[in-house]
């Protein structure tokens, strides 16, 4: 029994040269760039040689190297600065949210900032007006459509 396991196990150390001749599977993504001459796309890292610890630019994809590439560049690509919050907002002078879609939700903390815990409010372009159940502080959006993300919403 031992020298039939013995011989199987030859005849397929053997044999595997021959799986090997077959052209390796390749990435869809490498098949286009290798066909077409384009250009790989900017959202992948470049990567890292064998034996090295990638760094983030390196290694990151997508909306994570999006975002990484936007700081490298001193830009804040999603726009995370909180809304200036220095007053309450009344329905003569709304506090403005800007937004490129018709609605935008806000984290509403009170006045003067975490007077109470944060209410989100659904601001829209449909209402001209948002109110904070709390504090009573008034919001409008400033809906400025954009081309490739309204989707169709206008």
């Amino acid at each position: 029994m031992v020298a039939l396991l013995r011989s199987f196990r030859v005849a397929q150390a053997v044999a595997r040269p021959a799986l090997a001749a077959r052209p390796a599977a390749r990435a869809f993504s490498l098949s286009a760039i290798r066909l077409g001459g384009a250009q790989p796309p900017e959202l992948i890292g470049p990567g890292v040689q064998p034996g090295q610890i990638p760094t983030d630019e390196q290694q990151a994809t997508g909306i994570e190297r999006f975002e990484l590439m936007g700081k490298v560049q001193g830009v804040d690509v999603f726009d995370m600065k909180p809304l200036e919050a220095d007053r309450i907002g009344t329905l003569a002078d709304p506090i403005e949210v800007l937004s490129y879609y018709p609605v935008r939700q806000v984290g509403c903390t009170g006045f003067p900032a975490d007077s109470h815990d944060t209410l989100w409010i659904d601001v829209t372009a449909e209402k001209k007006h948002a109110r904070c159940t709390e504090c009573g502080s008034v919001y409008t959006l400033k809906y400025e459509p954009h081309d490739t993300l309204s989707h169709g919403h206008h």
